[in-house]
Formats: structure tokens, sequence, C-alpha cells
């Protein structure tokens, strides 16, 4: 049996509207990041009539835009609980949390060039192993079913670009839908829950 996914990238936080990296630290979303996800609740009507269970990742700014999305969404009716699973969190950024390019730049020059990253930074093979079995995980858990799963960028960057060689990195409010069958994954449609205008972060200026 296969289980479909909506994966979503949570709405902007304050490190966001700042442009410091965040790994696993857990700065709240703006109150531009809870106008988004409310803005994103008919959006995400269109896409899906009906969810069946919600996930997300532990962290303030997933979690918040979960609930915000289960509490005005028609497509989320009748959902009281969500799942909040602990491998769906962001990669760490080790100790470049907190900081900006600016500053990254400052501290390691060169590694942003050349790709290199610090000690405690975690890299693309265990983040992807992780969050590939957290949602193997959970598919087999809600077999046939339809999931809404909000988590974060870097997670939804490296699923998709492992698995469907998809490039680009995710605005707020923007992700993937995906299936699981068995223990095999596969990235189908992005989709953006908000317009243009109203996108923040990623490659905002797609169309």
């Amino acid at each position: 049996m296969t289980t479909s996914l909506v994966l979503v990238r949570h709405g902007q936080s304050t490190w966001n509207a700042q442009a410091r990296w965040q790994g696993q630290a857990d700065p709240p979303l703006t109150d531009l990041g809870r106008e988004q996800a409310a803005q994103a609740a008919p959006k995400l009507s269109e896409l899906v009539e009906a969810f069946d269970a919600v996930a997300s990742s532990p962290q303030l700014r997933a979690a918040e835009t979960a609930d915000i999305l289960v509490a005005t969404s028609a497509a989320t009716h009748g959902i009281v609980e969500i799942e909040r699973l602990e491998d769906l969190r962001e990669r760490s950024a080790g100790p470049w949390s907190g900081l900006t390019k600016t500053q990254i730049d400052e501290r390691y020059p060169g590694y942003l060039e050349t790709g290199q990253r610090p000690e405690g930074y975690e890299l693309d093979d265990p983040l992807f192993d992780r969050v590939n079995n957290a949602l193997v995980d959970l598919a087999q858990r809600h077999q046939d079913r339809t999931l809404l799963v909000v988590c974060h960028g870097g997670v939804i960057n490296t699923l998709a670009g492992r698995l469907a060689n998809r490039t680009g990195r995710m605005p707020n409010l923007s992700g993937y839908c995906a299936s699981v069958t068995e223990d095999i994954i596969e990235i189908g449609d992005r989709f953006d829950l908000l317009d243009g205008s109203h996108r923040t972060g990623g490659d905002t200026a797609r169309v």
C-alpha cells in the first residue's frame, strides 16, 4: 500500500528574518510567519481535500506552523493531535547556528565558497538517513493514508536532491508532494502555498 505525504516548510522565523543560520536552535515564528501559515491554509485545501493525520518537527517554528494549519485549514478538519517527530528536526549547523553568512565568512574564510563545513555540522548522509527512516516509519504506521508533514528547508531540500535530483531551496510554506510504498519514497510535484509577493526565503523568485 502507498502512503501520500505533503512535505511543507515552516513559516518565516525570527532568525529567517535576520538571515541567521538556524540548524537545531529554536527561534519562533515572526508575526509574518504566523500570517503566512494562515494565508497558506486555503491553498492547502486546494492541494489536498482532506488529510488523515499531521506530523511535524518538534522545533518551535515547524510545530507552530503545523498548529496554525491544522486550526485554519478545511483539509485538516477533525484532526486533534499532531505527531512531533524528533528525526524531522532541521540539520544541525554546529558552530554556525545563529551566525549570518557575513559572520561565517569572517570566522571560517573560504568554507562556504568551497563547500567545507565545520566540526559539529550535520552532513547530508546522516541527515538523509534519519529523515528518510522517520518518514518511512511514519508511512508504515499510516498505510494508504494522506499525511501533512511540516518540517524544514534543509530537510526537504536534502530529500528532494537525493531522491529526485531536484535543486532549489524551499521558500517558507513551499514543499513537495511525495509517496511512500514499502520503504521507498518518491518525490512528486513541488508546490508553493503562497504567491510570489508573500514568499520569503529560499528561491522566492520562482513563479
